[in-house]
């Protein structure tokens, strides 16, 4: 069943039909509310009958989700209160002070001298010794500007008043490229694409400063930039395809030309009696290779697994088999390619969050015990291990951890503690039938725990969609694949992303012939040859 539209009635029209309804008299146009009320009392019914969504779940949609860390969720445990007196105190949380001067990595330095002393002159306080240069002492000043500036050259005009010659005044060299540079397209795509800026709310922003800019001329600007800027997207596709470990994942994806095209297709299957994919999806996919990462997207009608599928299709023959981090869905799948299959440990853990407030003392024991393997995770970072290293420190010391797990799961469910066909039995069933792929971190080097960096990553696209809403074209979702792939490759990698893509616009011709070295990471490198003459 189709889920209904929301039906807005306030307080004093819902009063009115039931005061009509009492009196045994109904309007004609009473009669379609009330068929919109009658199918979303059976949608929800129903969803809440087949388990599709529980009541909490229903709550976290209209409330909002709570924090699933461990201590936060059994915080009003007995048994919690008791495991909390044994931790150790938490440490002051970080990133609460001021950011100091080598924050600011993008910010003009200017440097003021002493007017009449250097380094090496007379002290004239003491008369005696000699002054030594010290560390500068920094003032940071922020100031505001529009997003997009702009300048107007009034070039003088002057024309003789016998002959009529005319004189200008030279053109600036500011003046003399064109209109929209590549530091106006490199910055109108961050903000529409890294931060989700829609075109029309940035034209009233401009409009506002009295510098307009028309959401039309905003999309022109960013197209002509997406085609400088293809080359490079297709080498860091083809540089993924190498990975050593991938995450993939997909989230819903609105286009609307698909849209059209799957309505007419629905029609036709309905017709013959068959059934057709109806859906639209971005695709996220986090390559990680030689220490990089790398992010890219994808938003059509195929699944995560087919899109893996054809990245892996550019994978360069005679490299070892990658690491595949996912969830347990099918559709994650990359087809008939090899690959060493993790599942995400953290949707595992996801289930017993859920069931917390039933079952207290089970999930407990479940959280506790998966709280030590990321504790055992972090200080494997922390110390700076090395693959290898890591792997032999959780076989040392999370491997008890997880092989007790694994037999307390098992007891529940032998030993009927947990009714296999309940909610607590299906949290349990789901670890154990997926416990190899949920433990290939036990067993192979660099194997992640979990796909949070694949979830982290397609907040990019979803905070697109909820401000933008919808791609009108297939092009243009090509082009915001391509920008939020960038945009978050230079995330992953430190790089300043509006930097990058000006200095693409600004080189467009040298990045089509080298594409391999203006990767985010190795840009830098081509610059000082571009320069020179």
């Amino acid at each position: 069943m189709k889920e209904p539209k929301r039906i807005n009635l306030d307080e004093t029209q819902a009063n009115a039909l039931l005061q009509r309804l009492t009196q045994g008299r109904v309007d004609p146009e009473d009669y379609e509310l009330l068929a919109a009320i009658l199918n979303s009392w059976l949608w929800l019914s129903r969803v809440v009958q087949d388990k599709q969504i529980s009541i909490k779940e229903l709550k976290k949609l209209i409330f909002g989700a709570k924090s699933e860390k461990t201590r936060k969720v059994a915080e009003k445990s007995t048994a919690a209160k008791h495991s909390a007196k044994r931790r150790a105190p938490k440490n002051k949380p970080k990133g609460h002070g001021r950011n100091g001067a080598a924050d600011y990595t993008a910010a003009e330095r200017i440097p003021v001298n002493c007017p009449a002393l250097c380094a090496g002159d007379q002290c004239p306080a003491c008369e005696k010794g000699k002054l030594r240069a010290l560390d500068p002492s920094p003032i940071v000043c922020i100031r505001g500007q529009p997003p997009i500036a702009a300048k107007v050259y009034e070039i003088e005009r002057l024309r003789c008043t016998l002959c009529g010659a005319l004189f200008n005044a030279p053109t600036p060299p500011d003046a003399a490229g064109a209109k929209y540079d590549a530091s106006a397209a490199g910055m109108l795509t961050v903000l529409h694409y890294g931060s989700g800026v829609p075109f029309n709310r940035l034209e009233n922003l401009q409009a506002n400063l009295g510098i307009p800019l028309p959401s039309s001329t905003q999309w022109d600007v960013v197209n002509g930039l997406a085609r400088e800027a293809q080359p490079v997207f297709e080498e860091i596709s083809r540089y993924a395809a190498g990975g050593e470990i991938f995450h993939n994942d997909d989230t819903k994806g609105r286009v609307l030309d698909l849209e059209k095209e799957i309505a007419k297709e629905r029609e036709a299957c309905r017709a013959q009696g068959k059934q057709c994919r109806t859906g639209v999806f971005t695709t996220g996919i986090i390559s990680e290779r030689e220490g990089r990462r790398v992010g890219l997207f994808f938003t059509g009608r195929q699944h995560a697994g087919e899109n893996l599928g054809d990245l892996l299709g550019q994978r360069p023959e005679g490299l070892p088999t990658p690491i595949q981090m996912c969830d347990a869905l099918s559709r994650n799948a990359p087809g008939d390619f090899q690959r060493l299959l993790a599942n995400c440990l953290c949707h595992g853990r996801r289930e017993f969050v859920k069931l917390f407030e039933d079952f207290p003392d089970l999930c407990l024991h479940v959280l506790e015990n998966l709280r030590e393997i990321y504790k055992n995770d972090a200080l494997s970072k922390k110390r700076g291990m090395s693959k290898k290293d890591r792997l032999r420190f959780h076989q040392q010391h999370s491997a008890p951890i997880m092989k007790e797990l694994f037999t307390w799961l098992n007891r529940q469910l032998d030993e009927k503690m947990v009714e296999p066909n309940s909610s607590m039995g299906g949290a349990i069933n789901y670890m154990i039938n997926h416990w190899k792929e949920l433990t290939l971190f036990l067993r192979v080097p660099g194997a992640p725990l979990d796909n949070n960096v694949c979830e982290r990553a397609l907040k990019t696209p979803i905070r697109h969609r909820k401000n933008s809403l919808f791609f009108k074209t297939e092009h243009g979702a090509f082009v915001g694949d391509l920008f939020m792939s960038l945009i978050h490759t230079c995330r992953l990698n430190g790089v300043n992303a509006f930097e990058y893509l000006r200095a693409i616009g600004q080189n467009a011709g040298q990045a089509a012939d080298a594409p391999a070295q203006w990767l985010p990471w190795n840009y830098h490198e081509a610059l000082p040859r571009c320069a020179s003459p």
